[in-house]
């Protein structure tokens, strides 16, 4: 962020020195992860409600849910659904969590997806925020959020008995409640400060290459946003068409387990909303999918994020590269 010419100066050109938000700032903050933790049984409850109501047959195999709820890799999503074999609805849970560094603080996600056939699904993920320890930037980013995701698969993989063919899909996903960053200083001075709405529409083809002894699994898409790190940085100024995609490739593990070994890119937007002197990089992932046997329904996922270190040249949000972890069950 460049400097401020006064102190009556936009927030976007508030200096890192500058930006110490106050103590009411941080009272509020504290006050509203007070509420926000006090929410984590209503939801639990709610998710686990939601899976044993929807619980059928047992599972041969499991789908792994992205951080968003998704069926995907890491942070992107693949054109496969959540489906499983003689099941017409078929149910997957997930915990999430990444450690996004002293600064941004650590997030804690819960979805529940539902597979209806095998060509839709559609769930839902709350996002819960612990607060980095700063005193001048951590306050920008509040409490969690909501996300609602579906997808629908347009074209099945090797559809006309083509091998060549790709799963095709088309999805969307929506934020409700969104307060970080750029968000949270439109509302700052606002005693209940109530979050903005973003959400991303996507398209995107997968295919597994059934190269031996290592299969190749390959995806990319596009999406149109108007979200900064998928709401973790809040909005972005307006709707951008991104890129992204992944590349995987799976090994055979101990026993009957699986090993896939992966990593992604995901273009954003270039700056948040009401900060445009931000520079916002590509993000890239590199993540490894344990999956101990098709008789298990549980996988679990280990990566490495990068996500965004020295934004501006005051500014440096140490998160380069984070530590995240995921688990997937099958019902």
């Amino acid at each position: 962020m460049g400097p401020a010419t006064d102190k009556g100066s936009h927030v976007a050109e508030i200096s890192y020195s500058d930006f110490n938000l106050g103590r009411w700032i941080r009272m509020n903050a504290r006050n509203s992860q007070c509420k926000i933790w006090q929410s984590w049984p209503l939801v639990l409850l709610t998710v686990a409600g939601m899976v044993l109501a929807l619980n059928g047959t047992r599972l041969a195999h499991a789908q792994a849910l992205g951080w968003e709820g998704e069926t995907g890799v890491f942070v992107t999503p693949l054109a496969y659904t959540a489906s499983a074999e003689n099941q017409k609805v078929h149910a997957v849970a997930a915990y999430h969590f990444l450690n996004a560094g002293p600064i941004i603080g650590n997030f804690h996600e819960v979805s529940i997806e539902v597979g209806l056939g095998k060509r839709v699904e559609f769930g839902y993920t709350h996002e819960f925020h612990v607060f980095g320890g700063d005193t001048n930037l951590s306050p920008l980013w509040q409490n969690g959020f909501e996300i609602l995701n579906g997808k629908v698969m347009l074209v099945p993989e090797n559809a006309g008995k083509r091998k060549w063919v790709p799963a095709i899909s088309a999805g969307f996903l929506a934020r409700t409640n969104v307060c970080n960053a750029g968000n949270y200083l439109a509302e700052a001075g606002q005693s209940m400060p109530s979050g903005k709405t973003d959400g991303d529409i996507y398209a995107v083809a997968s295919k597994v290459v059934p190269t031996k002894p290592i299969p190749i699994v390959l995806s990319a898409g596009i999406r149109g946003t108007n979200a900064e790190l998928w709401g973790m940085g809040g909005n972005a100024p307006d709707w951008e068409a991104r890129a992204f995609g992944a590349v995987a490739f799976v090994f055979k593990g101990p026993g009957k387990s699986t090993m896939i070994f992966g990593s992604e890119a995901a273009q954003q937007p270039r700056h948040p909303l009401n900060l445009p002197t931000l520079n916002i990089p590509t993000t890239l992932t590199y993540c490894v999918r344990f999956i101990p046997s098709s008789k298990y329904k549980l996988n679990f996922d280990f990566g490495i994020a990068q996500i965004a270190g020295r934004v501006a040249s005051l500014v440096d949000l140490k998160a380069r590269h984070q530590v995240a972890l995921q688990m997937s069950y099958g019902f």
